[in-house]
C-alpha cells in the first residue's frame, strides 16, 4: 500500500480508500457478514481511509461501518458527509445529521465531515448555515476537518475559493473517459493545500463493462464511443479497463485518495494489486490526455 499526506490536514492516508456506497446494498443486494469481512480485510491490507454518508442505504452504510470498527477505530481516518440531498442543509439539520452519524458509526469523533452534493442546495445557505454548523461541531471536538463534495467543477472551484475547506471530493471527473478535473480543480487544490478525494474512477461502472442502471442511453452511447478510442489500454477481456482506470488515478500525485466502492472481496483484492505506485506508460498517458480534452462525459 502506498501512503500520502492528505493536504493541509497533515493526515497520513492510504492512496486507496474504501467507499461506503455499495456496502449497504445501494448497487445490489449485500450480505452483512461479507461486508464485515471486507472492511476488516481492507484494514488488514493497509487501507486506513473509509468514506461513507447518511445517504448510503439511509444510514445503513454508516451502521455497518461502525459495527466493523468496534475495537478497530484507532488509526482509521473516518470520513462521512453532512445532511442528504433530499433534505435542507440548514444549521439545525446539519447538527442533527452529524450527531446521528456519530451514533450510527459508534464513535466520539469523525475525522472528516464533508458537505454532501452541494449542488443540491443554494450556495448562500451552505456558506451561512451548513459551514458554521460544522465549524461549531469542530470546535466541540466531534469532527476534525471540513470538506465539500460535488461533481459540478465550477461550483467546486467557487467553494474552494472561500478558503473554508480542508478537502474536496468529486466523482467521475478524473477518469479515463473524463479528466476535466485536471484542468483547473487539481491545480487550484494543490495551490491551496486542499486534500483531494477521487470517486467513481470507473465512471459509474462503465469502465468495468457494467454501467449503472440509472445511466441514460445517450450517456452510455457517448461512453461506448470513448471506450473504443481508449481500447489500446485494455489488458484483457472482459473488464480489461479496470486496471488502467485504477492506475490512472492512483498514480496522480495531486490526487491523495482514490476510492474503491465495492461490496465484493474479489474486487477489493483486485484493486489492492494496483497500489504499487505504477501508473500508465508516459506515452499512454499523453494519448489519454489528448483525448476528450475539456469534454465532460456526464452533464
Amino acid at each position: 500500500m502506498e501512503y500520502t499526506i492528505f493536504g493541509k490536514t497533515g493526515l497520513k492516508v492510504s492512496k486507496l480508500g474504501l467507499g461506503g456506497a455499495p456496502l449497504a446494498g445501494d448497487f445490489g443486494r449485500t450480505d452483512e457478514a461479507e461486508v464485515q469481512r471486507l472492511i476488516h480485510e481492507a484494514i488488514d491490507s493497509g487501507i486506513n481511509f473509509i468514506d461513507t454518508a447518511p445517504l448510503y442505504g439511509r444510514g445503513e452504510s454508516e451502521r455497518r461501518i461502525g459495527k466493523a470498527l468496534i475495537s478497530r477505530r484507532e488509526g482509521i481516518v473516518l470520513a462521512s458527509k453532512a445532511v442528504r440531498s433530499d433534505m435542507t442543509y440548514d444549521y439545525n439539520s446539519t447538527i442533527r445529521s452529524v450527531e446521528d452519524s456519530l451514533q450510527r458509526l459508534q464513535t466520539d469523533w469523525i475525522d472528516l465531515m464533508q458537505i454532501h452534493d452541494v449542488e443540491s442546495q443554494p450556495y448562500e445557505l451552505v456558506v451561512n448555515e451548513t459551514v458554521p454548523a460544522l465549524q461549531k461541531l469542530r470546535q466541540d471536538g466531534k469532527i476534525r476537518y471540513i470538506g465539500v463534495t460535488t461533481r459540478d467543477l465550477p461550483l467546486l472551484m467557487r467553494f474552494m475559493d472561500t478558503r473554508l475547506f480542508d478537502t474536496i471530493q468529486f466523482y467521475a471527473r478524473y477518469m479515463l473517459l473524463d479528466h476535466t478535473a485536471k484542468d483547473e480543480v487539481l491545480p487550484f487544490a494543490k495551490e491551496l493545500g486542499v486534500g483531494v478525494i477521487n470517486g467513481s474512477v470507473l465512471g459509474m461502472g462503465i469502465l468495468a463493462d457494467a454501467p449503472a442502471h440509472f445511466l441514460d442511453h445517450e450517456t452510455q452511447a457517448k461512453a461506448k464511443d470513448r471506450m473504443g478510442m481508449i481500447s489500446f489500454l485494455r489488458k484483457s477481456e472482459p473488464k480489461g479497463l479496470i486496471e488502467p482506470a485504477m492506475r490512472f488515478s492512483l498514480s496522480n500525485p495531486d490526487i491523495h485518495i482514490t476510492l474503491t466502492g465495492t461490496a465484493s472481496l474479489t474486487s477489493l483484492r483486485t484493486n489492492l494489486n494496483f497500489c504499487d505506485g505504477k501508473g500508465l506508460e508516459s506515452e499512454e498517458l499523453k494519448k489519454v490526455y489528448a483525448l476528450f480534452q475539456g469534454q465532460p462525459l456526464f452533464n
